[in-house]
C-alpha cells in the first residue's frame, strides 16, 4: 500500500477531489456529520427491543456458565465455549446492571453499533461517498444488524479486526506509533473473543501476496525486471521492520498483556492458581503458572479441540450452500455492490486502489474458506465475510450515486431513472430484509428467516418465563418440575454435566469448577434444557426434576407451580409412552402452552399452576393451550 506523510495527504486517489466532497458546516466536515448520523441510527437500531428475543442456545449456554463464574469467582478457558470476553465482561454487566436478555447482549449491541465509526478512519483512502456508504453499511446490514443484537463471539471478532484493519491501514500510510499499538490492542481483544480471529492474519496475508502480484504484473511494462523490484520490496520490508522493532517489541507485550488478562484463570479460593490471586499474594510461582496457562495451555487446549480434533470434519458443499443461501437473504445488494465496485475500480482509472482489492480478496475468500473451518451451519459465519465486502460494497453504492448526480447535471432522464431504480432496489432490500429478519421475525423457522440459526427457539416463551418468575418469587419450595426423559438425565452430581459439557472426568479444571456449583440442576439434561437454565438461574426459581411415572406421583402433591415436559410426537412410532399425557393427568388444572425450544422439531409443553396464570406480577397475557 502506498504511504503518505501525514493525515492531511492523499494516497491513491484523492478522498476530497471536486467531484465527490461533501462541504463543511459549522467547521466541520459533512461527511463526518453523516457517519455521526449513522451511527447514532446504528446504535438505536441495536438497542431497540434488545432483550425481548429469547435466548439462543448458545447465549443460554454462555450466559449460564457466566453467572456461575460471577457466584462463584471461578474461571478457566474452555476452547469449546471459545474465548473468555464475554465472561470477563458481561459479568462486570451483570453485576452492575443484573442478568438478562438486554444486559447480556448490551456491549456487542454497543460495539457494533460504534462500527460505522470506523469508515472515517479510511477517508484518506475512500471518496467521501464511499465513506458515507460504508458507513451505511455497516449501520444497517441485516446479517450484521442481526448478529451485533446476539451474544456470540462472531461479530465481536469482525468488528475487533475491521477495527484492526483500519488501524494497520493507518499505520502504514502515516507511519504513526499509535496506530500499532491501537491495531494489536484490537487484534488482541478479537482473539479474546473467539478464536478464529487467527484466521484473519492469514486471511489478510494471502490478499497482501495478491497485491505484490499486482505490482510485479505492472512491472513487466517497465524497464525493471520483476525480480529487482520484489528485492526492493523485501529490503524495504526488512529495513522497516528493523527501524521500527522497539515499537513492535512494546505491541507484543501489549498483545500478551491483553491474552493474559483475559485468558488467565481466576479461583474462588485464594490458595488455589488464579490471576488475582498470584497479585494479591505476590506469587512469582503462581504467576509463572497463571502466565502459562493463559498462553500455553489455552493454545493446547484450542489445538487438541478445533484443529487436530474433528469438530469440522464435514463435507464441504452443504456448508458452502448454507453460508451462500444466509449471503443472498442477509447481503444479497451488498455483495452484487461487492462485484461492482470491485470491478469497476480495478478496470478503470489508473490503477485499482489497494484497499479496495485487499478488502474484495478478503471477503471472497472467507465465502470459500468458512465452511471448511466451521463446526456447525451458522449464519453469523458470513459476518466475517460481510464485513470485508462492504468496503467495495460501499465504491459499488457509490458509483451508483455519482451516476445518478451526473445524470441529473446532464438532464438525462434515461440515466436518472435507472440509477434511482436502482438505490431504491438496493435500499428496499435492505430495509424489508432487516425489518423482517431483525424485528418481525427474529425466531422464525430457517426457511422463513436465513438469518436464524438452529438453535434459536422459534416461539416467544416469555409468558411461561414471567410466571416462572413470579413463581420463583412467591412460591416455597420447588418453582419448576422437568419432566420426562427428554429433560432428565438422572445425574446427582456437578460431575455429570461437566464432563457432558466436554470435558474429560480427569481434568485438572474439575475441582475448581465443581466446587459450590448446582448445574441447574445436576439431574437436567443440559445440552436439551437450553436456554432454560439460563432463565432459571436468573430468576432463582428451584428446579427439580422426576425421569419417570412413578417419581412423578411422588412431586404430584407438591403441586410445582410450573412443569416443563417434552411435546407428545404422535408421529414417532418407537414412542410407546405418552410423558406427555401423564404429566396432564398429573395437573388436570394447570394451564398449558406449547413452545417450540428450536426453530422446529422441539415442542414442548409448560404446565402452569392456575394461582400464577393471572398473577398480578406476570406482565404477560395468559399462555394459550
Amino acid at each position: 500500500m502506498a504511504t503518505v506523510e501525514d493525515d492531511d495527504s492523499t494516497t491513491e486517489t484523492p478522498a476530497r477531489d471536486s467531484e465527490t466532497a461533501l462541504p463543511t458546516r459549522f467547521g466541520v466536515d459533512r461527511i463526518v456529520l453523516v457517519v455521526a448520523g449513522l451511527t447514532a441510527f446504528a446504535l438505536f437500531a441495536r438497542f431497540l427491543f434488545l432483550g425481548e428475543r429469547i435466548a439462543h442456545w448458545d447465549e443460554g449456554r454462555v450466559g449460564w456458565w457466566i453467572l456461575q463464574y460471577l457466584h462463584t469467582g471461578d474461571y478457566a478457558y474452555r476452547a469449546i465455549i471459545h474465548g473468555p470476553f464475554y465472561h470477563h465482561v458481561n459479568s462486570f454487566v451483570f453485576s452492575v446492571f443484573g442478568a438478562s436478555d438486554f444486559a447480556m447482549r448490551a456491549i456487542v449491541a454497543l460495539l457494533g453499533g460504534l462500527t460505522p465509526l470506523l469508515a472515517l478512519g479510511l477517508r484518506h483512502r475512500l471518496r467521501d461517498l464511499e465513506v458515507g456508504a460504508l458507513a451505511l453499511f455497516l449501520a444497517v446490514n441485516p446479517l450484521l444488524l442481526y448478529y451485533t443484537r446476539f451474544m456470540r463471539g462472531d461479530p465481536l471478532v469482525a468488528v475487533f479486526m475491521l477495527a484492526a484493519l483500519v488501524a494497520f491501514v493507518r499505520l502504514l500510510d502515516f507511519r504513526r506509533p499509535r496506530y500499532l499499538f491501537l491495531g494489536v490492542a484490537a487484534t488482541a481483544l478479537a482473539f479474546t473473543a473467539k478464536e478464529n480471529a487467527l484466521i484473519y492474519p492469514i486471511t489478510w496475508a494471502g490478499a497482501a501476496v495478491l497485491l505484490l502480484d499486482h505490482r510485479l504484473f505492472l512491472a513487466r511494462e517497465g524497464e525493471r525486471a520483476w525480480t529487482s523490484i520484489l528485492m526492493d520490496y523485501l529490503v524495504a520490508f526488512v529495513y522497516g521492520v528493523w527501524d521500527w522493532l522497539h515499537w513492535i517489541l512494546l505491541a507484543v507485550v501489549e498483545f500478551f498483556a491483553i491474552i493474559v488478562f483475559f485468558y488467565a484463570p481466576r479461583d474462588g479460593d485464594p490458595t488455589d492458581v488464579g490471576l488475582y490471586n498470584a497479585l494479591s499474594q505476590a506469587d512469582l510461582g503462581m504467576f509463572v503458572t497463571v502466565v502459562d496457562r493463559a498462553t500455553v495451555g489455552a493454545w493446547k487446549e484450542f489445538f487438541g479441540l478445533w484443529v487436530s480434533g474433528d469438530m469440522s470434519d464435514h463435507a464441504y458443499i452443504p456448508y458452502l450452500g448454507d453460508l451462500v443461501q444466509t449471503l443472498g437473504y442477509g447481503a444479497l445488494a451488498l455483495c452484487v455492490l461487492a462485484v461492482v465496485g470491485f470491478v469497476v475500480d480495478r478496470y478503470s482509472g489508473d490503477r485499482p486502489r489497494d484497499l479496495v482489492s485487499f478488502a474484495f480478496y478478503c471477503g471472497f475468500v472467507s465465502v470459500l474458506g468458512y465452511p471448511i473451518v466451521t463446526d456447525i451451519q451458522a449464519p453469523w459465519a458470513a459476518i466475517h465475510a460481510v464485513v470485508p465486502l462492504a468496503i467495495p460494497a460501499a465504491v459499488g453504492f457509490a458509483l451508483l450515486l455519482r451516476w445518478g448526480r451526473e445524470s441529473l447535471a446532464d438532464d438525462d432522464p434515461v440515466g436518472m431513472a435507472a440509477a434511482a431504480v436502482l438505490v431504491i432496489v438496493v435500499v428496499s432490500f435492505v430495509a424489508g430484509a432487516g425489518v423482517y429478519g431483525v424485528y418481525l421475525a427474529p425466531q422464525a423457522q430457517e426457511s422463513e428467516n436465513a438469518l436464524v440459526q438452529y438453535a434459536q427457539p422459534g416461539d416467544d416463551v416469555r409468558p411461561a418465563l414471567d410466571r416462572m418468575d413470579a413463581a420463583a418469587a412467591a412460591n416455597d419450595g420447588t418453582d419448576v418440575l422437568l419432566y420426562g426423559d427428554f429433560f432428565v438425565d438422572g445425574g446427582t452430581n456437578a460431575t455429570t454435566d461437566f464432563v457432558r459439557n466436554g470435558y474429560p472426568a480427569d481434568s485438572d479444571l474439575l475441582p475448581s469448577e465443581q466446587r459450590g456449583l448446582t448445574l441447574a440442576p445436576a439431574c437436567a439434561d443440559w445440552f436439551n434444557a437450553l436456554p432454560l437454565p439460563w432463565y432459571f438461574n436468573q430468576s432463582g426459581a428451584s428446579v427439580d426434576c422426576a425421569q419417570d411415572e412413578a417419581e412423578l406421583g411422588d412431586v404430584e402433591d407438591s403441586e410445582p407451580p410450573v412443569v416443563i415436559v417434552a411435546a407428545h410426537d404422535e408421529d414417532d412410532e418407537d414412542d410407546t409412552v405418552n410423558e406427555e399425557a401423564q404429566a396432564r393427568r398429573a395437573f388436570p388444572d394447570y394451564w398449558s402452552a406449547t413452545y417450540e425450544l428450536r426453530t422446529y422439531g422441539t415442542e414442548t409443553v409448560f404446565l402452569i399452576h392456575p394461582d400464577y396464570v393471572g398473577d398480578a406480577n406476570a406482565t404477560a397475557t395468559p399462555p394459550g393451550t
